[in-house]
């Protein structure tokens, strides 16, 4: 009997692609959804279970070829979608900068009370509409350039309820920071965010520059933030079930028709020009560690199996 190799799929590197992982939770999350009776439940199971590869000369591999699920929580394409859209955001953010030489950066992170499943979904889309109030107000227009922004939930496990956060990455002209008539204090940003918001009381905000001296590391820490997991699955995946059951539902109802990463101004104009549009191909996702010489014929394919629950070459 031939001995099963085990799939490894190793970074540049040397750090070791989390395939497994991903994958043990995506099954998890599949068995969630039959326990809840959501029909693409078999589907999102075989998300993943047959990767392609194309090997390149240097070792390293190049998907080229799965089937992907594409369900919000599912942890693979979570996952994928993540590196990819950090991937195009760099270069969204690269091209800005060749347009913009002397923009500036900010890290600009806005909340608001924590709510409960019921009203999740129309809080998320009321974040939508008041964060494109806000950025119409006179004194952020006339300096913003381009913006990318994100929207994250976290789960209190101890009453049940969320809490919903924007993470957005502007860029600014340089004028910003020249005096009061253009830069924006933290307090007034939340002074903006409350009346955007139409709320009685003081949110949660928080702005950072992104430091000339130090911007790159800065600024690929904002990246992270701002293209990571909408929501990461140890908040719907613990070892409490009937906890996990009721989180999973809450967000599969919440997050219905709302978006999870959106693009305003000359960011949005560089992403149609870079042609980086494709939010549903998983398999491409722009990745400067798969960026290499590809051989004309080595093929990789790794399958999943659900008995010793690791992917084997095959």
């Amino acid at each position: 009997m031939t001995e099963r190799k085990v799939f490894k799929d190793l970074t540049r590197n040397g750090s070791k692609r989390p395939w497994r992982r991903n994958k043990l939770d995506n099954l998890t999350y599949a068995e969630y959804l039959l326990m809840l009776h959501y029909r693409k439940a078999a589907k999102v199971k075989e998300c993943g279970n047959v990767l392609r590869f194309k090997k390149a000369k240097d070792g390293s591999l190049k998907l080229y070829q799965t089937w992907f699920c594409k369900s919000r929580l599912c942890p693979l394409c979570a996952w994928r979608r993540s590196m990819k859209n950090s991937n195009q955001l760099i270069q969204i953010l690269n091209e800005s900068h060749k347009e913009y030489p002397k923009g500036r950066f900010l890290f600009l992170t806005l909340s608001t009370k924590n709510t409960y499943s019921d009203n999740l979904n129309k809080e998320l889309r009321h974040y939508g509409t008041a964060f494109n109030r806000m950025i119409n107000y006179k004194k952020i227009s006339k300096n913003l350039l381009g913006y990318v922004r994100s929207t994250e939930i976290t789960v209190n496990h101890d009453d049940g309820s969320y809490n919903q956060h924007m993470h957005i990455l502007l860029f600014v002209s340089s004028r910003y920071f020249k005096d009061s008539d253009n830069y924006i204090s933290q307090a007034e940003w939340t002074k903006y965010w409350r009346k955007a918001m139409k709320l009685d009381y003081q949110p949660m905000v928080n702005v950072e520059a992104v430091h000339p001296s130090k911007s790159k590391n800065d600024l690929l820490a904002g990246v992270k933030e701002t293209a990571k997991y909408q929501v990461k699955s140890a908040d719907y995946i613990t070892d409490d079930e009937q906890r996990d059951l009721q989180v999973t539902d809450d967000l599969e109802q919440a997050l219905s028709h709302t978006r999870a990463i959106s693009y305003g101004k000359l960011f949005k104009t560089i992403r149609k020009k870079l042609q980086l549009e494709d939010e549903d191909d998983l398999v491409n996702t722009d990745d400067p560690n798969e960026d290499s010489v590809l051989t004309d014929s080595e093929i990789v394919v790794a399958k999943w199996n659900y008995e010793l629950q690791n992917y084997f070459i095959s």
